[in-house]
């Protein structure tokens, strides 16, 4: 034969190599751009929580000027800041002086600025703040409340307490929720009745109302760690229950499929029927559901200390920081006392579009 088999040196482009359930999952994940940014934006918060001594640019508890504005920012040709202060020129109404920015008194913007000695996370010693004002001057940048504390170092030491909260309740949620589904699902018969009513008791509250008659059961000198506690139990007693429904009915049709049903009549036992065939398969719908449970959790830690329900100073929260905007007066004088509604717009954002994201990957029919 004169005719010579050669190898086709072309590239393909198929992909023959396997892959595991999360690395197609991560796959279909990093296409979604609002699933990216809701990842990035909650990688920010969570930084940011646990950096607060270090990102923040004030000790929190520090008081200055009391309702100071928001410091204006000139972006060009460097970073320089300029505090509100008040001009000659008085309101042909009210007769008020005008604020306006210090044009004569310009302060860069600096980074790794020196602070007074603290210890990051409680433990290492440091000097150094991520942003500051070169000349060590007080640096507002969305104003003080009526103490004079800055408010944006308050919210980024309330993110780290609103986070814990909402991070310890959905665990929890996720654990007693995703075992008692998984239980009386997969037992089914008597238990599975009359647990389910008992499901249906707790899902009949109505919540807003036992919340706050639960919190208030505990007296106000008790220690803030009490307190917070008792507030966590209360979120978690009340929050499994629709998880545990949702588990169950996931549970009730795996164990219908052809290969559950195989591991039973070989003689697998039901611990293993659970954690290797049930419960994979219901772990992505769980973690979507923590991904989505979250901005609930954190509106409702912020209704609750906004109504003074939730944590007591001198823990900081951003519920807690919102009750300097009770009144419609200190609103119209001082608007931007209300910047901690920015905190749980973007924490409520980031962890919905991260969910939002999830479930496409997970589920992308």
């Amino acid at each position: 034969m004169t005719d010579i088999e050669t190898t086709d040196d072309r590239v393909s482009t198929v992909n023959t190599q396997s892959q595991s359930y999360g690395a197609l999952v991560w796959r279909r994940f990093r296409r979604s751009v609002p699933g990216m940014l809701g990842l990035g934006l909650v990688l920010l918060l969570l930084v940011s929580a646990i950096l607060a001594e270090f990102v923040a640019p004030m000790d929190p508890n520090q008081p200055t000027v009391s309702f100071a504005p928001p410091d204006q920012i000139d972006f060009a040709p460097w970073p320089t800041v300029y505090a509100i202060v008040e001009s000659d020129e008085l309101d042909p109404v009210t007769y008020q002086p005008l604020m306006g920015p210090d044009l004569e008194n310009p302060r860069p913007l600096a980074f790794f600025v020196a602070a007074k000695p603290y210890h990051l996370m409680g433990l290492i010693p440091m000097q150094t703040r991520l942003v500051g004002l070169s000349d060590g001057q007080p640096l507002h940048l969305l104003g003080t409340d009526k103490l004079g504390r800055d408010i944006l170092s308050r919210g980024i030491y309330g993110a780290r307490l609103t986070l814990m909260i909402s991070l310890v309740s959905i665990t929890l949620i996720t654990a007693i929720g995703t075992l008692m589904g998984i239980t009386s699902g997969y037992i089914g018969g008597r238990f599975d009745m009359w647990f389910q009513r008992f499901v249906e008791i707790v899902l009949a509250f109505p919540q807003l109302p036992l919340y706050l008659t639960l919190t208030t059961l505990i007296p106000p000198t008790a220690p803030s760690p009490v307190f917070l506690g008792f507030v966590i139990l209360v979120i978690v007693g009340l929050g499994w229950a629709q998880l545990s429904r949702e588990v169950r009915s996931k549970t009730m049709s795996m164990a219908r499929v052809d290969y559950v049903r195989a591991a039973v009549a070989v003689g697998a036992s039901d611990g293993r029927i659970i954690t290797r065939h049930i419960l994979p398969n219901v772990l992505s719908h769980v973690i979507v559901s923590v991904t989505l449970g979250i901005p609930s959790i954190i509106l409702l830690e912020s209704f609750l200390g906004f109504l003074g329900f939730a944590v007591k100073p001198p823990l900081i929260s951003w519920g807690l920081m919102l009750q300097d905007a009770q009144t419609f007066s200190a609103i119209g004088s001082y608007p931007w006392i209300l910047s901690p509604v920015g905190f749980v717009l973007l924490a409520v954002f980031a962890f919905n579009a991260l969910g939002d994201g999830l479930r496409d990957a997970v589920d992308p029919y």
